[in-house]
């Protein structure tokens, strides 16, 4: 048995010190309920409840508390009152319609059940305008909400039944978030939003709904019914609706049979659209011509004609066409030619046997991953001047069969993967603008300078789980990549570290090959290197605990030329994990070099004492510099 650890070093400096803090929202959730704005006040205010929070007497935070009963003593003054996290089930009528002048109710994540909630709750409650009622237990929607509610958020609960008047007749209605329910359309009445004209929002994914609910407010610009059960899209269900910009309707049971051709005709402004992962066997008929966005992966589409509705969406950028089945043949080659906006196509896990014929000139970004394609030939690219993003991987390329002039024309192109195929050799004719270059899993055996010439602006080379060895390595490949940030050669055959490897190279990937000796010099050309990441086995890497010993330490150079290490007090270098003192299991050794002295850092250079046996492997991975105050 094998067993191997690892090493990490971490490097501190101290320097004064800065940081970057960043942020992400959640463009799918509900706007959160205006609580907490601001510093809070030293003390509540007179009156507030027992271990609630009021930093004014128009605000009563009462959130996380635990409460399994309504807080006696709110205010009736009170605007905004935040009940969320709790074990509430219900809400008692008498308190709750006292507090009329209430615009904002937060009751997000408790227990509540519809029995639990009257009728008449929200009836005196004249002012409100927001109410969160998501993550709870109930079975139908409130009956009668005011007529002032701008939001309303009922997700994920078990709702089954909406009322007319819950959304209905409700002017300044804006946002209704219904997902994660269990409504049908039975449930769902074709009068539930009459009178609530000013809808822009409406999230009802994650139903059990069956067609597209008819008669939604005509103001709508965002719809969401994915995850339902949709299988049709009654005629005119959608003709009203000329505001919408972005439909979501992925993950549904969706044919062409179910839609007929003016489904789509009239959402003049609609942007984004997604139907994948229905039962789409052909392009759907009457796409509008504003579209940017469409999704139709995980279908069941063979092929694309010109006079498919595609032609007609003028402004599309994104065509993503990803796990269908279409072949080459099926791909007509005018099926492009009117999109002259498309930047991004998606042809991934399709049944492509060759690079389809008349592909979008200005593409940019072109995934055509996971087919069957078996060659590329001198036109294939030969009118995609502006691609810059090129996959190409797990396909069933040879070298033999790609030209040696198909890339010639990509004048711009940035990133190529060509992983995952069956070549012996890099292809010629790189272009000078490539950056990335990843040839992985692939079964190359030789590398020479000619085929890497001008690639002066290459940064990344992956090229692990190959053939490469060190005598098929001609000598000067690596000086042709002056510009080479990271190269990737785990997985080889390689005997020993490559030798002139380009100075600009800062990551190095060597782990599983057959390297058993680490020369004096072997990093001495690339003084820029942050991470040189090779393998462990059967070494100590700091403390010997069989010998009780640190004659087995790693050793260390630093920038300035002074070594470091255990018997260097002045240097310190201090163990955080210490696994691989037993010299056996699979652990790593955590080593921190701090040090007040700037110029020490980075290291340049490392002595390892426990090597060289029968069986012994050691790698380390160098982590950056960190400045601290």
């Amino acid at each position: 048995m094998r067993l191997s650890c690892g090493c990490l070093l971490v490097l501190f400096v101290k320097i004064p010190s800065f940081c970057l803090v960043g942020s992400q929202d959640d463009e799918d959730a509900p706007p959160s309920p205006p609580f907490g704005v601001g510093p809070l006040p030293p003390k509540n205010t007179p009156g507030c409840p027992a271990n609630c929070t009021c930093p004014s007497e128009e605000t009563v935070e009462c959130g996380g508390l635990d409460l399994h009963v309504f807080p006696s003593n709110v205010s009736r003054a009170v605007q905004h009152l935040s009940l969320q996290n709790n074990q509430l089930r219900e809400l008692p009528y008498d308190e709750l319609a006292q507090l009329t002048s209430l615009k904002t109710l937060n009751l997000h994540n408790n227990h509540i059940i519809s029995d639990g909630l009257p009728d008449e709750a929200f009836e005196s409650l004249d002012s409100l305008q927001y109410i969160y009622l998501a993550n709870n237990k109930l079975t139908v929607a409130p009956q009668i909400l005011p007529s002032t509610v701008r939001i309303v958020d009922l997700a994920a609960n078990l709702l089954t039944e909406v009322y007319p008047l819950t959304f209905g007749q409700k002017a300044n209605l804006r946002s209704v978030y219904l997902h994660n329910n269990q409504l049908t359309n039975t449930g769902l009445p074709y009068d539930a939003f009459n009178g609530s004209d000013a809808v822009s929002t409406m999230i009802l994914s994650s139903n059990q709904l069956s067609y597209l609910p008819q008669n939604l407010p005509p103001a709508l610009v965002r719809l969401h019914l994915q995850n339902n059960r949709i299988a049709r899209i009654p005629r005119g269900a959608l003709s009203s609706h000329w505001k919408l910009r972005e439909l979501y309707l992925q993950n549904n049971n969706l044919s062409n049979q179910g839609m007929d051709p003016s489904t789509f005709s009239k959402l003049k402004s609609l942007e984004y659209l997604d139907l994948s992962n229905n039962n789409l066997t052909e392009i759907p008929a009457g796409f509008p011509p504003n579209i940017m966005i469409l999704h139709l992966g995980k279908n069941r589409i063979d092929s694309l004609l010109p006079r498919d509705s595609l032609s007609r969406v003028r402004g599309l950028q994104y065509l993503l066409l990803q796990n269908n089945r279409l072949t080459a043949a099926g791909v007509h080659p005018d099926a492009f030619l009117k999109l002259r906006n498309l930047h991004t196509l998606h042809l991934y896990n399709n049944r492509l046997e060759r690079v389809p014929p008349g592909l979008p000139r200005r593409v940019r970004s072109l995934m055509i991953l996971h087919n069957q394609i078996t060659h590329i030939g001198l036109p294939d690219f030969a009118n995609t001047y502006l691609l810059a993003e090129l996959n190409l991987s797990y396909n069933r390329l040879y070298s033999a069969k790609i030209h040696r002039l198909a890339f010639r024309k990509l004048r711009r192109l940035e990133s190529l993967d060509l992983s995952g195929n069956q070549l012996t050799l890099l292809p010629a004719g790189l272009p000078p603008s490539l950056q990335v270059l990843k040839l992985h899993k692939n079964q190359i055996n030789s590398l020479s300078p000619e085929l890497l010439a001008n690639l002066t602006g290459l940064k990344e080379l992956h090229l692990a789980h190959n053939r490469l060895r060190i005598g098929s390595i001609t000598p000067g490949t690596w000086q042709e990549l002056q510009g080479l940030k990271l190269l990737d050669l785990s997985n080889n055959e390689l005997s020993y570290i490559p030798p002139d490897l380009p100075e600009s190279l800062e990551y190095l990937y060597l782990q599983h090959n057959r390297i058993a000796v680490i020369g004096a010099e072997a990093f001495h050309t690339i003084p820029d290197i942050r991470a040189i990441v090779l393998s462990c086995q059967d070494s100590a890497a700091w403390f010997h605990a069989g010998a009780a010993s640190y004659a087995l330490a790693l050793r260390f150079r630093g920038a300035d030329g002074q070594e470091l290490g255990h018997s260097r007090p002045a240097a310190p270098v201090h163990a955080l994990h210490d696994g691989c003192q037993l010299r056996q299991g699979q652990a790593r050794t955590v080593l921190e070099v701090r040090s007040s002295r700037p110029e020490q850092l980075p290291l340049t250079d490392v002595a390892v004492p426990d090597f060289g046996a029968a069986n012994q492997k050691f790698g380390f991975e160098l982590g950056p510099v960190c400045f601290t105050g």
